[in-house]
């Protein structure tokens, strides 16, 4: 495995955390019940595990009634009703639900541990993040900072496994647990992410293995942390800073990890989610390709990384672009998928398609 990039800022591995209490970041952009029942099963888990936690949902000025349904779960004048797919038992919290809201400059609230934030616009994965972690940060109980995508459920145990390395004084930059499918429960979506240096393509580790057959993997092994369930460390947050907004969707995880230094990324055997897998974005699944907006932004980001840590090695990642995209033409004979590929690899205006699905104000961010 090769050793981070030497550019990254050299954070020192005896850092402590300030506390060993857990803060969750969890950015809405239309994501409608996904984000009530996301939010309703880490809050149940979390009880039962008897963890308390900070949860902020950061809203990409969604255009759907996700904002409505969200008050309305937490005042309970939308009872919760547990997903037919649910794959544990989730019990309705008892209602209501001390909730804050505001725009992100919203002064912190210690007495609630419950906030929704409005970001104003569609900022990006990375910018409804930061705008996430600036309010937690604010609260010196927070020793761990978990981003947690709307479109997945955590099961009970998830928390119980948690709560335990919260416990934990061991220093860490980023870490994971395992990924599956809710959809497909025993199979894999990821256990951490590898990287090829050549190219800049990423992979899932034991992507569509057996949950049930596939041990732990070794950390050391990993190149980062998938953003659907990855969580970070004061040290971490306060030595290396924010991630990076310029990517929109896909690679920041990856560049934010790149930047770690010294302290290591790790791996909680039981902190097990279910998630949709890309239902927002058309994110590929083992049963279809990605779309052409998130095929876009995947190799625009794939690029831009590769430029910032792999300089010399974009010849390469160039390549691989040309390859995919004429993949995409013979295999699947999608020519619109394909421009997608070459326009975002290569730098150029995202197709209309791809603008169209972002607001004026997204697309001043985005593009």
């Amino acid at each position: 495995m090769s050793q981070t990039p030497t550019q990254s800022p050299q954070s020192p591995a005896s850092q402590d955390n300030t506390g060993a209490g857990l803060g969750v970041v969890i950015v809405t952009f239309n994501s409608g019940s996904e984000a009530v029942d996301c939010a309703e099963t880490l809050l149940a888990g979390a009880r039962a595990a008897g963890l308390p936690l900070r949860v902020v949902l950061v809203d990409n000025a969604s255009q759907d009634d996700t904002v409505d349904r969200l008050r309305g779960w937490a005042s309970g004048l939308k009872p919760f009703a547990a997903p037919e797919d649910l794959p544990f038992d989730c019990p309705p919290l008892p209602k209501p639900l001390d909730l804050i809201e505001g725009g992100t400059d919203m002064a912190a609230d210690p007495e609630t541990r419950l906030a929704l934030l409005h970001s104003g616009v569609n900022c990006g994965f990375a910018g409804g993040v930061n705008r996430g972690l600036a309010y937690l940060a604010r609260f010196p109980d927070l020793g761990h900072f978990w981003v947690l995508n709307p479109d997945s459920v955590v099961p009970p145990e998830a928390m119980t496994a948690l709560a335990a390395h919260c416990a934990d004084a061991s220093p860490y930059a980023l870490l994971g647990g395992r990924v599956t499918y809710l959809d497909r429960p025993d199979v894999i979506q990821i256990d951490g992410g590898l990287v090829n240096r050549r190219t800049g393509v990423t992979g899932n580790l034991a992507l569509g293995a057996s949950h049930a057959a596939t041990p732990p993997p070794d950390p050391a092994q990993l190149d980062f942390i998938m953003g659907a369930s990855m969580i970070a460390s004061r040290a971490f947050y306060e030595a290396v800073g924010p991630m990076r907004e310029d990517y929109f969707l896909y690679y920041e995880e990856v560049d934010w990890a790149m930047r770690r230094g010294d302290l290591p990324l790790a791996y909680c055997a039981g902190l097990r989610i279910y998630h949709r897998a890309g239902s927002s974005i058309g994110s590929p699944t083992l049963s279809r390709i990605a779309s052409p907006f998130s095929l876009y932004f995947k190799h625009r980001g794939r690029i831009r990384f590769q430029r910032r840590f792999f300089p010399r090695n974009l010849p390469f990642a160039y390549a691989y672009t040309l390859a995919y995209a004429a993949r995409l033409l013979v295999q699947h004979r999608a020519p619109a998928h394909a421009a997608a590929v070459l326009r975002g690899g290569f730098g150029l205006s995202a197709p209309a398609s791809v603008r169209d699905r972002l607001s004026p104000d997204a697309a001043k961010l985005a593009f």
